[in-house]
């Protein structure tokens, strides 16, 4: 299971990480700190919110209609303190963050399902390949609306993600609601899911496809190994690349960041705006980064390329290293910052915006493709939409304080229908993918009756 997410890791100076390899910030993390609150610790402001959060304890505690634990309730309050900021920031307790360390580390137990919230609905994004959901025939629109025969509706993204995870060979029965049928049970037993985030293919007229599932801790190094493994298969040189980020929800934004710069040898990948002046970075690409020197690209986004699959769709794009074909992709434009908190679980905290290297928000308004290309009906998800950052409830706007427009509200691009509907998981990749089959086209690949 996957939340659609950016992350981003700040160090704890006990417990944490290392600053990844472009030297992310390593911040002290306690909670009333680090979080930025308006008031100091210790002031009288703040001494009388705490003291508000504590009488209404202590009247739960006194009068609710079944006993309840007290960390249960400083759970809750600050789950709730945190998700109403935006759908993207959450508390997670020592459970739910360990579980995170492993999703992000491409390796953990489920069914093999990313999932966002929409108006307190579970909904599936996508079945990852080869996974019990895959096979179950769990698709993209879906929406769950009991695990085991318990609602799962208004929980929190990291309550389903605990429900729907659990030791291999278990089962779970999923309650599916799905557009113009009854709602039906699918029975799925859970497995160790191996995210392998990179899948390439040589195609005719020696192009290389290389499609990225999510962006974990192993995407870059497998990415390069497979460019390597195309280059040679193709006799040493590759005609051209096709980068399929299509259904990609996102994932870390280091490996964004090397991902991007494997396709550069100079020019700005991403910038990032917050509070904190600390938050306020421009990413270059490494001199002599690319490693497909001269070959052309083109990238394939849709809108459920989300987040890290947007940066390196707009690095590639403003720096004119790739032609982006496709429909609009989701939108999000926020950065999540994993903050330790000693001995209890992390904060994941939007901390910052990040831009193009053309200094254009992604917040809302998604990577517009330089040539955009809908799914044919026969490949479409049956009576499914796709829901855009826009759509989400909190949403941040386009048009903030950071921007460089000073705030100017940005709306969002007009709907098309025919570009809101997502494509069949079962077709990407294949000689039914029309959008694969126009980038090759693009590229000169050779096509069969032609």
């Amino acid at each position: 299971m996957i939340a659609r997410g950016h992350l981003r890791r700040r160090q704890h100076p006990s417990r944490g990480f290392g600053p990844g390899p472009f030297g992310l910030s390593a911040v002290l993390c306690l909670a009333f700190i680090t979080a930025g609150c308006g008031a100091a610790p210790g002031s009288p402001q703040a001494s009388g919110d705490l003291a508000l959060i504590d009488k209404a304890m202590q009247q739960v505690e006194k009068s609710y209609v079944v006993p309840v634990r007290s960390d249960k309730l400083v759970d809750n309050a600050l789950k709730g303190m945190l998700t109403r900021l935006d759908p993207h920031s959450d508390y997670m307790n020592e459970r739910e963050y360990q579980e995170l360390l492993a999703t992000t580390a491409g390796e953990f137990g489920g069914v093999g399902i990313e999932i966002s919230i929409e108006n307190g609905v579970p909904q599936v994004i996508g079945a990852i390949e080869g996974t019990p959901a895959a096979a179950a025939g769990v698709e993209p629109g879906d929406r769950i609306v009991k695990a085991n025969g318990e609602p799962i509706i208004g929980l929190e993204i990291s309550e389903v993600v605990r429900r729907l995870r659990g030791s291999p060979g278990t089962p779970v029965v999923l309650t599916i609601a799905r557009a113009n049928r009854p709602s039906f049970d699918v029975p799925i037993t859970r497995a160790v899911i191996h995210v392998d985030s990179v899948k390439p293919a040589l195609k005719p007229g020696r192009i290389g496809y290389v499609r990225i599932t999510t962006f974990n801790e192993n995407t870059p190094a497998t990415l390069r190994a497979a460019l390597a493994r195309l280059t040679q298969q193709a006799g040493g040189r590759l005609a051209g690349l096709v980068l399929d980020l299509r259904n990609d929800a996102g994932g870390l934004l280091d490996a964004s960041i090397e991902v991007a710069g494997g396709f550069l040898d100079s020019g700005t990948i991403v910038s990032t705006r917050g509070r904190r002046p600390d938050e306020n970075r421009v990413f270059e690409a490494q001199r002599n980064g690319d490693l497909v020197r001269g070959v052309p690209i083109v990238v394939l986004i849709n809108g459920a390329s989300a987040s890290a699959a947007e940066i390196v769709a707009g690095a590639l794009q403003d720096n004119r290293r790739a032609t982006i074909l496709g429909t609009r992709s989701f939108g999000k434009g926020s950065v999540q910052s994993i903050i330790p908190v000693e001995g209890n679980g992390a904060l994941r905290l939007t901390t910052a915006l990040y831009y193009t290297p053309s200094g254009n928000s992604i917040q809302g308004l998604g990577i517009t493709p330089d040539r955009v290309v809908t799914v044919p009906k026969n490949a479409q998800v049956a009576n499914a939409m796709i829901t855009y950052e826009s759509d989400l409830s909190g949403a941040l706007k386009a048009g903030d304080s950071l921007a460089p427009n000073g705030g100017t509200p940005v709306p969002p691009p007009r709907r098309i229908a025919d570009e809101d509907r997502p494509i069949n998981p079962k077709v990407l990749g294949t000689a039914q993918d029309a959008q694969l089959n126009i980038a090759l086209d693009l590229l000169g690949a050779p096509r069969a009756g032609r």
